[in-house]
This record gives structure tokens, sequence and C-alpha cells, in this order.
């Protein structure tokens, strides 16, 4: 389906559902609520499409989308924290010297990524958009469903309480060893 001024859905998909898919990989921690929510999303984007006007930004709105779903998610399950017991292995961000270094940036991933999924939801949320998504705080306030400055609160608030939760725990810098 193609809308006047907008790319064919199909492209829309192509250029967003690694992105929506890994956020919400992020907010749920599991890998098959973070599918069923992105189908969801795309599926109900794909169902608005052509009611967006050609100016409209579609990355903002899938996440608003996908937002929206994971907090109906949080909320049918009556879990607004999750720990993320079941933390996935993934490859060290920098290129590690020995399995070491690799071992340490495993590590300290694991805990921040237990510091923040402990979080309030809209604070999880709101760092989530800000930080690894790259999103401003007018987008993120309408994903929120808030203002533009309580959208940086949370941010802020969801920086401190990361400070804080690290109990000032050093994260080692790749190739650094203890």
């Amino acid at each position: 389906m193609s809308v006047m001024g907008q790319p064919p859905f199909d492209a829309v998909v192509a250029a967003h559902h690694g992105e929506i898919h890994r956020y919400l990989q992020r907010t749920t921690a599991r890998g098959s609520e973070a599918e069923d929510l992105a189908q969801e999303t795309f599926l109900r984007a794909y169902r608005a499409y052509r009611t967006l006007t050609p100016d409209a930004n579609v990355r903002a709105w899938l996440f608003t989308i996908a937002t929206n779903l994971t907090r109906n998610h949080f909320r049918a399950e009556g879990r607004r924290r999750r720990a993320f017991a079941e933390v996935r292995v993934t490859r060290a961000a920098a290129v590690a010297d020995g399995p070491e270094d690799a071992a340490l940036a495993s590590e300290a991933r694991a805990r921040v990524e237990a510091v923040v999924a402990r979080l309030p939801l809209k604070q999880r949320l709101a760092f989530l958009l800000r930080r690894v998504h790259d999103l401003d705080y007018d987008t993120i306030a309408r994903s929120l469903d808030c203002s533009s400055d309580s959208a940086r609160a949370h941010v802020f608030q969801a920086l401190r309480k990361i400070r804080l939760g690290l109990d000032g725990q050093e994260i080692p810098a790749p190739g650094v060893t203890r």
C-alpha cells in the first residue's frame, strides 16, 4: 500500500522493523514477547498507514505505537518491573583483546541491563528511547503521553537511578583489565 507522499508500507517495514524489534527486546527482555509486540506494532501501523499526513515522522509514529503496546502488555500482565534474569549473551560492543576482556564487557553489560530492567516503566521507556534510540524529547513525550519536560525528567531520573544502582561499581573500559 502506498500513500500519497509516503513510501510503500513494505519499505517502511524494511526500514524500521529491526530497530523497533530491538527496542521491544530491550523493554520486554524476552524474544518471543518482543516479536509478538513488533508484529502487532506493524499490523496496527498497516491499518492506520493511509491516515498519515505526508509530513509525518514515520519512525516516531512507529515508536509511539510500540510504546503504547508495551505499556498495555505490562498492564495486562501485571508486570510493572521485570528483572533481566535471562539476559541474553551478546558480542562485546568493542573488540576485546581476549576472553577475559570479553567476559568483563559481558559482565558490565549484564549489570547495567539489570539496573535498567528495575527502573519504573516510564523511566525505562524514556531512557531507552533517548539513550539507545536517540529520539528527541518531544517525540518521547508523544510516545509516553506526557510533556517534553516530563520526558526529560523521566530520562534524568532513570540516569540517576542507574548511577545509584551501579553503586559505584566500575564499568571497565574495553581492553582494560582489573
